[in-house]
């Protein structure tokens, strides 16, 4: 992408890791707070024009961020509306929010894995991940996130999740693992390397959709 700046809509969880992850793409960066009361800050019923006199606009893209689903979509919807060449980014939290936001007009959808709440920040924080979330977002892109369910655990042979070498063996990367406690770790945490892949684990994966569906027969179902 060519934009020199990025206009991101919401202060939570995630808009550090973005905002840092970012960083080296654009030239300026600016979080707006939901009614917020100076510059920066903005309200739903906003006139858009406004945000003319923080950026171009026309060499801009913008992260809807906002937790509350209702509120990012009609966020998107507005901006959508005001801006129609805009590159809009969105956060999802499921396939259903994911579906509303690009009929409300995103470009481009980030999902939170509604399973793991802090998979998107602990996945931001490694570089490799950090690119290629780059190219899934802004790159005409085949790759993928998917959730895949552990139903063959024996043909890991107890190994733990860092002994494996994903992309040469398999064609995918793993980013974190769902537990059935619903508990999530990050692949390379400390803890997951003392985890034995058992049935009922959750990979998040990234890759292209045929190494992930050959993946998917190997080793169990998706989740959806």
């Amino acid at each position: 992408m060519n934009e020199k700046s990025a206009l991101i809509f919401g202060q939570n969880d995630y808009t550090f890791e973005i905002q840092k992850s970012i960083s080296s793409h654009y030239e300026n960066i600016h979080v707006l707070t939901l009614n917020g009361d100076d510059e920066f800050g903005f309200d739903l019923s906003d006139e858009w024009d406004a945000l003319s006199n923080i950026v171009d606009m026309n060499d801009c893209v913008v992260f809807c961020i906002l937790e509350d689903m209702a509120e990012n979509i009609f966020l998107t919807i507005s901006l959508r509306d005001t801006f129609k060449e805009l590159t809009i980014v969105a956060l999802a939290r499921d396939k259903e929010s994911s579906d509303k936001l690009i009929l409300a007009g995103a470009s481009r959808v980030l999902p939170t894995i509604s399973t793991t709440a802090n998979v998107i920040v602990e996945m931001l924080e490694k570089p490799i991940i950090t690119e290629v979330l780059h190219n899934i977002l802004y790159e005409e892109s085949d790759l993928q996130i998917a959730q895949i369910k552990v139903e063959n655990p024996d043909m890991f042979e107890a190994k733990y999740p860092a002994d494996i070498d994903w992309s040469r063996d398999h064609g995918i990367i793993v980013i974190s693992i769902v537990h059935e406690d619903m508990s999530s770790e990050f692949i390379y945490a400390s803890k997951e390397k003392h985890h034995i892949i058992r049935s009922g684990d959750i990979f998040v994966v990234v890759g292209y959709a045929q190494d992930i569906k050959d993946f998917e027969k190997l080793i169990g179902s998706r989740c959806e």
